[in-house]
């Protein structure tokens, strides 16, 4: 985080922390991964689940902010912070999100130092709603994608595919991986103690960094108002009759 607060100095851009963000759970789980000497199925799973996720979610945040400038909440604090920009970034940003990624990714530090090798319903059941999970965000990222270019959707709301039944399939999706990876941590020693990890990223896309931040874009935008009334905002769920 310290290196990529120097990159996006250089730059003028901090926004590209949202393409550090996945890359950072591979080097915790190739790290954490490396240096347990014993090989067993539940590190190597969870181990190839985060590099898919963090492989797929890097390369998609890199695609879409290809030729375009700071996203719109990093510019906005970039213009309110002034002459405390660089002090605020660093910490707000940067070692705050090194933060919450290392409580995030603790569950894939217990599963990694952990030597059960037997596999139980819970990793059954975890793997199962990693996979819904993935599907939600890797399919709500490219139906939203393909919806902006679109010239005829221009400046519109999509509200197709996955985002007829939710509003965030993809932070919907991201939820519910961090949950499944936790329900495959119970099979192992003190495995409880990584309900901080969902916890937390729940409670980050629910109320700070995600689905709060990115609606206030659309206050008073009559359009997402109609669409909200018959659309949940977070679990999926059949749209609302007008």
């Amino acid at each position: 985080m310290s290196f990529i607060f120097i990159l996006a100095w250089i730059i003028k851009d901090n926004s590209i922390v949202d393409i550090a963000w996945g890359i950072g759970f591979i080097l915790v789980a190739i790290v954490t991964f490396v240096l347990q000497p014993v090989r067993v199925i539940r590190p190597i799973l969870v181990t190839a689940l985060i590099l898919v996720w963090g492989t797929r979610l890097a390369a998609h945040i890199a695609i879409r902010k290809r030729g375009k400038g700071e996203d719109f909440r990093y510019a906005k604090w970039r213009k309110d912070w002034g002459k405390w920009l660089h002090v605020r970034s660093f910490i707000q940003i940067y070692i705050l999100q090194g933060l919450f990624l290392l409580i995030i990714a603790y569950p894939v530090m217990l599963i990694n130092h952990s030597k059960e090798a037997e596999i139980f319903f819970l990793d059954i059941a975890g793997l199962i709603i990693w996979f819904v999970g993935f599907f939600f965000e890797a399919v709500g990222d490219y139906q939203l994608t393909k919806s902006k270019k679109k010239e005829e959707n221009k400046g519109k709301i999509i509200t197709q595919g996955l985002w007829k039944y939710t509003r965030h399939p993809n932070y919907f999706g991201e939820v519910a991986m961090w949950w499944g990876i936790f329900l495959i941590a119970l099979s192992v020693e003190n495995g409880w103690t990584a309900i901080v990890s969902p916890l937390l990223i729940t409670f980050l896309l629910l109320k700070v960094s995600g689905i709060t931040m990115l609606e206030k874009k659309y206050v008073g935008n009559k359009e997402f108002e109609e669409y909200a009334k018959s659309t949940s905002a977070f679990f999926p769920w059949l749209p609302k009759k007008k």
